[in-house]
């Protein structure tokens, strides 16, 4: 089942996508607690219409020519064809669809259809939130049986990776569809201990943590000093605002220890504020939240951590801009080869050189002396140390300034994933 409507805005086609998706999660929830309470099976036939699945997002274009040329990198239409994908979350997601739609219908003269997808929403994404599903006895296998669950061998990065194999005359619309997003979402939920609602647009990583420290203290100035941001959310699902007492004791006390990657999110209007996630150390763990991430595309990701210097002239707080990254992490060779370069970006370079000269309050030479700009190199092994002499010939070659364990992975995922990257480091 498709609606056609040409004269359709953005904002409406978000809307109906909405209607759909809340009609199949309530749908779903209903009909888990009359299973779980009555023992009644979803008929098969229903869930063969669709009730229980994800909305469907389907754009035509069919131009007279070639189509238009535009140096943007997103909200383009590179080849005539059918453009499919399955959608989770529309209102999570409102922000980012309009403005690609609005480019899309300003741009190109294409036919927007909006309907229900073949793809059933997996049961276990109808439970966070539903207290009055009693769990309690029920069987996982069996419930695997009766309602749809996450299929992996469905869910995958083979759009980002240029591996995708079209089975029919369609063309995939999104790099992730609802399938890998909701996976994405819940594993955050996870992983972070906060709502994954509560993610920002702008996203800083470390695995120092006096820096998590020194982030709560300036949100906490921020949301109470000023109105650019409304609330400060962090790890254990814990949130204040600048009306709320006590509030250091507060985060303090939030059960944030029991989550691998704790996060703190200093919360803006339309997601424009910024979050920082302590990823610990090691690229596991770097490219585990970083595929994550990248389903609620962030504008930027940054890496602010710590480092080993490895150059004498290096003094233990100076600071380290990467331009290059040597990958001896391991942790994406297969899906990103390394004789694939992953290139600086202009922008952010400039901005945290900037940055750099702003918060230290030193005048540009003085900064010049504490910031050295060139490779990383990021280990999968923190003890690369006692392999030297074989590791010593490596660094030399690479002329690399500074090591870690992540910055190159956060790096290398961001080129892959379309999201812009940067590194700025501290000698530890």
């Amino acid at each position: 089942m498709t609606s056609k409507q040409p004269t359709r805005t953005p904002s409406q086609i978000v809307d109906e996508l909405s209607e759909l998706y809340d009609e199949a999660m309530a749908r779903l929830r209903t009909a888990l607690a009359e299973y779980l309470n009555k023992g009644v099976i979803p008929q098969s036939q229903a869930r063969q219409s669709g009730v229980f699945a994800y909305p469907e997002l389907r754009i035509s274009y069919f131009p007279d020519g070639k189509p238009p040329v535009f140096s943007r990198a997103f909200g383009k239409l590179s080849e005539p064809g059918i453009y499919v994908t399955t959608i989770t979350q529309p209102e999570l997601f409102r922000n980012y669809l309009e403005e690609q739609l609005g480019l899309l219908l300003s741009d190109y003269s294409i036919e927007v259809e909006i309907g229900v997808s073949a793809v059933e929403i997996p049961y276990s994404y109808v439970l966070d939130g539903s207290d009055d599903l009693n769990m309690e006895h029920a069987d996982p296998v069996e419930l695997a049986r009766v309602f749809p669950f996450a299929d992996l061998e469905t869910i995958g990065d083979e759009i980002v990776d240029g591996e995708f194999q079209r089975q029919d005359d369609t063309r995939p619309l999104a790099l992730f569809d609802g399938p890998r997003t909701d996976l994405s979402l819940h594993r955050l939920y996870h992983y972070c201990g906060t709502p994954f609602e509560h993610i920002q647009q702008f996203i800083l990583f470390t695995n120092y943590n006096r820096y998590v420290d020194e982030f709560i203290t300036w949100g906490l100035q921020q949301i109470r000093e000023g109105d650019e941001y409304t609330e400060l959310s962090v790890s254990g699902f814990v949130t204040v605002d600048k009306n709320t007492k006590n509030a250091e004791q507060k985060i303090t006390q939030a059960p944030w220890r029991k989550y691998q990657m704790p996060a703190y999110h200093l919360r803006a209007k339309g997601g424009r504020g910024v979050t920082l996630v302590n990823i610990g150390v090691g690229p596991t763990n770097a490219k585990t939240i970083t595929d994550h991430l990248a389903v609620l595309r962030p504008q930027c990701w940054l890496m602010i951590g710590h480092c080993g210097g490895l150059r004498q002239s290096q003094r233990l707080g100076d600071y380290v801009l990467a331009h290059a990254y040597h990958r001896n992490d391991h942790v994406l060779d297969d899906v990103l080869p390394l004789d694939i370069p992953i290139p600086p970006i202009a922008e952010i370079q400039v901005a945290l050189a900037k940055a750099t000269s702003v918060v230290s309050g030193e005048d540009k030479e003085k900064v010049k002396a504490r910031l050295r700009t060139g490779t990383v190199v990021s280990k999968d092994d923190r003890n690369w140390e006692l392999r030297y002499r074989q590791e010593a010939r490596m660094i030399n070659r690479s002329r690399a300034i500074a090591v870690d364990m992540e910055s190159a992975t956060i790096a290398a995922n961001g080129f892959r994933f379309r999201v812009p990257y940067g590194t700025l480091l501290c000698v530890s």
